[in-house]
């Protein structure tokens, strides 16, 4: 088994960034359209029509601000994706973690390089709220 595993850091609040991994439509700015609420047993969708994908989502954890957990179920891919916050001395710090994944092929390799250009996203939306 292989984990894709990323570290971001922000100036945002805690909350803020919470907001942002969250809200549906801020989601929207640096993932996927969504239909993403965070209610535990919520099942969602993320869409790139774009590129034909649909991932399909079932929320596993919330707890508001330090931890968010769901499925991330689209083609070859059928993981658990984690964010883990913490915030100290002004900075948030999120991890991500993406676990499931079969070995280090094409789609973990893919999930890697997309997360870790979101999370520059991630950091231009931080910035406009």
């Amino acid at each position: 088994m292989a984990d894709v595993s990323l570290d971001f850091q922000f100036t945002s609040s805690i909350n803020k960034v919470w907001n942002a991994l969250t809200d549906s439509d801020t989601l929207a700015k640096w993932i996927m359209e969504n239909d993403f609420k965070p209610i535990v047993g919520h099942k969602c969708q993320f869409r790139n029509p774009q590129w034909n994908l649909i991932v399909d989502c079932e929320v596993l954890v919330v707890d508001e601000p330090n931890k968010l957990s769901y499925t991330w179920v689209g083609g070859p891919i059928n993981t658990t994706v984690t964010w883990t916050l913490k915030e100290e001395d002004g900075t948030t710090y999120l991890h991500l973690g993406q676990a499931g994944f079969e070995k280090e092929d094409q789609a973990f390799n893919g999930a890697k390089y997309g997360w870790a250009k979101m999370g520059e996203d991630l950091k231009k939306v931080l910035g406009e709220m």
